[in-house]
């Protein structure tokens, strides 16, 4: 109604600079209402957002801090001079243009700090590496598409552009492809977790706490005390065992008796076993049988859980559980079994060593062509005489 009113004065419609000054009051007035318009939704979003359960309103909060005063008073005087009708500086087309810029902008900071505000609260468990890469990736994304667009609203062949930055981009992707998957690699370890700092992880030959996982490679502070250095898309590709997540270890060990053992006895071996462990704390009994007949011992297999994950604590367990198993056996009067042989030897054994000396059994008489003759002694070749101490007889004449 304005615009209509201002174009049916003629001492108006006339005069350019008094045009101007309505479109500059009617910008002026046009701001002042949206500077209070937005101090007004801010006032009750921080209200609302003091309230336990309201983090969209703080986030809100944020991303109305990256409003452009500056946009809006040249939003403020576009629509001024839209209303007054005053003459535009530039072509009509051009006005147009700037339209769109200004929308453009504005929505890209919006967007800017709505990305930065979102990864920081959804991230925040993530860690920091993570959530800056992503960020960084998003917001360069939406600059780059805010970009485009304003190229392409002011007449700009954007085609030729758009495809110049893809062959470039696939020759930088090759470029510094190993960077760039130790970069994908520490996304991905930084959204999927598979360990944090702090955590004790093993994988191939390496255990150790690990400190700091980076952009490109992550470090562990090994049980030996150096840092090691592992690329990330290295330390994807292995199988890694999280110590530091176990809520229970399930524990297997063995007792070894003699077979000299009653079968009595060896019945409540199962229970002594059993006492002990029921008898610690922080444990969960599962089973204890007698296993196998061992080569040398009877042997009985336990099995219980301890419900925490501290090895310290777990070795204290054990060793409480093998001090009271030996007391228990000792004072019933069953022997531990030892790693021993027992070699029975036969009574023709002394033959045997003999003929490893090249002699036969039962070679007695020494009769060999060396000797010419069977003498009682044997032969002076190495025949034996059975008599004793007396020499072999002497060659014949």
């Amino acid at each position: 109604m304005l615009s209509q009113w201002i174009s049916g004065t003629r001492a108006l419609a006339d005069h350019p600079i008094a045009l101007w000054l309505i479109a500059a009051a009617v910008a002026a007035t046009l701001y002042l209402i949206l500077i209070f318009a937005f101090r007004l939704v801010r006032t009750r979003l921080e209200r609302r957002a003091a309230q336990p359960g309201h983090g969209m309103a703080a986030g809100a909060i944020r991303v109305m801090q990256r409003t452009s005063w500056i946009l809006l008073a040249i939003f403020a005087l576009l629509i001024g001079i839209d209303v007054a009708g005053a003459p535009f500086p530039w072509s009509e087309g051009g006005a147009q243009h700037l339209w769109f810029v200004l929308i453009a902008l504005q929505l890209a900071l919006w967007l800017d700090r709505a990305v930065d505000v979102g990864l920081s609260r959804a991230l925040h468990h993530r860690g920091t590496v993570t959530a800056t890469l992503l960020s960084f990736l998003l917001r360069a994304l939406v600059w780059v598409i805010a970009l485009l667009a304003m190229l392409d609203n002011l007449g700009v062949n954007i085609t030729a552009l758009v495809a110049s930055l893809g062959i470039g981009g696939v020759a930088v992707a090759l470029a510094v492809q190993t960077i760039l998957s130790d970069l994908f690699a520490s996304i991905s370890i930084g959204l999927d977790k598979p360990f944090e700092a702090g955590d004790f992880v093993v994988f191939g030959q390496v255990a150790g706490s690990i400190e700091h996982v980076g952009l490109k490679t992550t470090r562990i502070r090994s049980l030996g005390g150096e840092q090691i250095v592992c690329s990330n898309t290295e330390l994807l590709k292995q199988t890694i065992q999280n110590y530091k997540r176990m809520q229970q270890r399930r524990i297997v060990f063995s007792v070894r008796i003699t077979y000299k053992t009653d079968v009595e006895k060896v019945a409540a071996v199962p229970g002594i076993i059993r006492s002990q462990i029921e008898g610690q704390s922080d444990t969960r009994f599962d089973r204890a049988h007698l296993a196998r007949f061992g080569e040398g011992a009877l042997e009985f297999e336990a099995v219980y859980y301890v419900l925490t994950a501290d090895y310290n604590h777990y070795m204290d367990i054990q060793q409480a559980i093998n001090l009271g198993i030996m007391r228990e056996l000792q004072a019933a009067g069953i022997a531990l079994a030892l790693p021993e042989q027992i070699l029975h030897m036969p009574r023709d054994a002394a033959p045997a060593a003999e003929d490893a000396t090249g002699n036969l059994p039962g070679n007695t008489a020494g009769s060999s062509p060396a000797t010419g003759g069977g003498s009682a002694g044997g032969g002076a070749a190495g025949g034996r005489n059975p008599g004793g101490n007396a020499p072999p007889a002497p060659f014949p004449a």
